[in-house]
């Protein structure tokens, strides 16, 4: 699939970080995806369906067919489809995001306690 998102790019004649902003994704995130070093993410995918609305999503998934969508082959409803799979993907994103948050700062809270105790603990020895 990397191949052939960056068939797309060459497509459009736009640098990584030019197709990346068109897409509305994180320039970083998406050259580290396109590089093998970050799993490429269903938000990703999704991103470059939801703003190439010509780019086939069997091709892009599957590599079967043309690159390009033929005029008869968008379905009504198909806009509002990708729409509401773009928000889930978005919405996924934060929560796993949040979920890290959180974990960090239970991580800090018990690392603090456990200091507190033990100035506590220093203080009634000396």
């Amino acid at each position: 699939m990397i191949t052939r998102i960056k068939d797309i790019i060459a497509y459009y004649g736009l640098s990584t970080r030019a197709f990346a902003m068109k897409c509305g994704l994180k320039d970083n995130t998406f050259s580290n995806q396109l590089n093998g070093m970050r799993e490429l993410s269903l938000t990703t995918v999704n991103a470059i369906l939801f703003s190439n609305e010509e780019i086939s999503a069997e091709w892009l998934l599957r590599g079967k067919g043309s690159m390009l969508l033929q005029k008869e082959e968008t379905e009504p409803g198909m806009d509002k489809l990708k729409s509401i799979v773009y928000t889930i993907a978005n919405l996924q994103d934060e929560i796993n995001e949040k979920t890290m948050l959180t974990q960090r700062l239970l991580e800090e809270n018990q690392k603090l306690k456990g200091e507190l105790a033990m100035l506590k603990n220093e203080r009634n020895i000396g």
